[in-house]
């Protein structure tokens, strides 16, 4: 069945348009709530946390009554990483956590991401069984069985304290300059307080949220602040992490961008030096070919799953493998954690650049990224149609003909806007320029 609501990463959209009103979120708590209360010996807990959007307050109250009307207890933690949701959703025994985040994207909008008890995204069919249950009209339970809200007010030390553990005992990050961009987002009051108590120096920049500004000039979609930052302080690298702190990008000491493809290959060269290497890592479609490259010369293989960091995690639980990641930064290491987190990623980047006495800039050295382009072209009226007859299916098979075994050519509709991205990756950067503008003006016209 074709999901209505959820997307490649929950449910997102522009604040005051549907889904994303306070009466969706209301119905949602509740739809949740029954899901995650059917068969359930006792009342089920939920974990809510939020980035710092404005809107989160808005949209906590509503589910919170929504869960609390379906006869779940709800335990709110306020702003928190997204990661730390999930942890928190695993120690605290709950049934399921609640995030809400639009990640990276403005403070209009805002979205609702969930986590198992186990801490990982939640399977499809539990996103079926829940939007399934929006259809059904709502009904609060007896009196009796109402669920009760409480606040957790230690979730911020109890996540800094879950950072610094997954380094090894008495671990020191002395000597280090770091430069810390918090996006204005969910880890501007944990991240710090992490680095400075395992000792490195710090100075931070994107830790003033006013509901409105995050993301917004900062954080791992604009990093040029924190470029300047790094070069203008003389720092080793900065940490760039995006507005609910599941994304982590580095700039390195000249102030060059270091994205997550990147950060995944100085991770798996680690492991390999160390003897803890799997036979594979995981990426995705968008990952880049000089990873696979890279990888393949260390004879570690690169396994590609489509676009959002859930399906990274389940082809690394298939695999068996410890380590996956997207270009964008979700980064998980899945020995030390559940899920994406960018906080712990950048520990144990941190950790591989340390043990190897190089720079990061000398570390990347191995890895030769192709030039990569992509241009997002607004969704056609009509169904894109790749394997019939017909002008687009023909360009592509044109596009992938001509880069003949030097490139690649992904088509890809984005999981949180209206557009298909177009995607051309090659080792000649004109010539797939060219290539992706004559995709995209085709499918403009299609």
């Amino acid at each position: 069945m074709k999901k209505r609501y959820f997307g490649t990463d929950g449910i997102r959209g522009r604040v005051g348009e549907a889904p994303i009103t306070p009466e969706f979120m209301l119905r949602l708590g509740w739809a949740c709530g029954r899901v995650f209360s059917e068969g359930a010996a006792e009342q089920v807990s939920v974990i809510i946390g939020k980035d710092t959007r404005v809107s989160g307050y808005m949209f906590e109250s509503a589910l919170e009554a929504g869960l609390v009307a379906a006869g779940a207890n709800v335990k709110l933690l306020g702003p928190l990483p997204t990661p730390a949701i999930a942890m928190m959703t695993r120690s605290q025994n709950a049934a399921v956590g609640i995030v809400i985040s639009a990640s990276h994207n403005p403070y209009y909008d805002n979205g609702i991401k969930f986590f198992s008890g186990l801490g990982a995204k939640l399977s499809d069919e539990v996103e079926l069984a829940i939007e399934a249950a929006l259809d059904i009209p709502m009904q609060t339970v007896d009196s009796a069985q109402l669920g009760k809200a409480t606040r957790l007010v230690d979730a911020a030390g109890r996540y800094i304290e879950f950072c610094k553990a997954t380094l090894p005992g008495q671990y020191t990050l002395k000597g280090l300059h770091i430069v810390l961009d918090c996006a204005h987002g969910a880890t501007y009051h944990v991240a710090p307080a992490v680095f400075r108590e395992l000792g490195a120096n710090v100075k931070v920049i994107g830790a003033e949220p006013d509901g409105f500004n995050i993301n917004k000039g900062v954080g791992s979609t604009a990093t040029e602040l924190l470029s300047q930052q790094v070069v203008e302080t003389q720092a080793d690298f900065g940490i760039a992490f995006d507005g609910d702190g599941d994304r982590v990008l580095f700039v390195d000491a000249d102030g060059s961008l270091v994205d997550g493809d990147a950060l995944l290959y100085v991770l798996a060269m680690h492991r390999l030096a160390v003897g803890q290497s799997d036979p594979g890592v995981v990426g995705t479609q968008m990952s880049n070919m000089g990873l696979e490259i890279a990888l393949g010369e260390q004879g570690v293989q690169l396994a590609r799953t489509q676009v959002g960091d859930r399906y990274v995690r389940e082809r690394m639980a298939a695999e068996g493998w410890q380590l996956g990641g997207e270009s964008s930064g979700h980064l998980i290491c899945g020995d030390v954690t559940t899920t994406g987190d960018g906080i712990v990623a950048a520990l144990q980047v941190i950790k591989a650049i340390v043990a190897s006495g190089r720079s990061l800039s000398d570390l990347l050295s191995g890895m030769k990224r192709l030039p990569q382009v992509m241009i997002n072209v607004p969704l056609p009226e009509t169904s894109l149609d790749l394997e019939g007859d017909n002008p687009v299916s023909s360009i592509c098979r044109e596009v992938e003909s001509s880069l003949q075994g030097r490139g690649r050519l992904l088509l890809r509709p984005s999981g949180t806007e209206p557009v298909i991205r177009v995607m051309v990756e090659g080792d000649d950067a004109v010539e797939i320029q060219g290539l992706a503008e004559q995709v995209a003006d085709v499918i403009r016209c299609a």
